[in-house]
């Protein structure tokens, strides 16, 4: 994996609410984005905007359902980064 998808992946975590997000989906497996809605007190825009980011640096993985789209955690791409910051220590 190269320096800027680590970076790309860390900078989306580094906000307090895509990491809420993410915590919410890792105790749940995966959830559809109205879930994520109902569990923050977020608005739909912004709910939106956030799992936008956090599924283009590859942190979430999106597959579409009929009409629903179900979110999940990249296993590999968290592998990935727990081992660049393993190198650091």
């Amino acid at each position: 994996m190269d320096a800027a998808m680590i970076e790309k992946a860390a900078n989306a975590l580094a906000d307090k609410n895509r990491m809420a997000i993410l915590m919410k989906i890792a105790r749940q497996e995966n959830c559809c984005c109205g879930e994520i809605q109902d569990m923050t007190c977020l608005s739909q825009p912004t709910v939106s905007h956030h799992i936008k980011i956090l599924v283009d640096s590859g942190v979430l993985i999106s597959t579409k359902e009929g009409r629903n789209v179900t979110l999940s955690i990249n296993k590999d791409m968290m592998k990935h980064l727990s081992m660049f910051f393993l190198q650091l220590s």
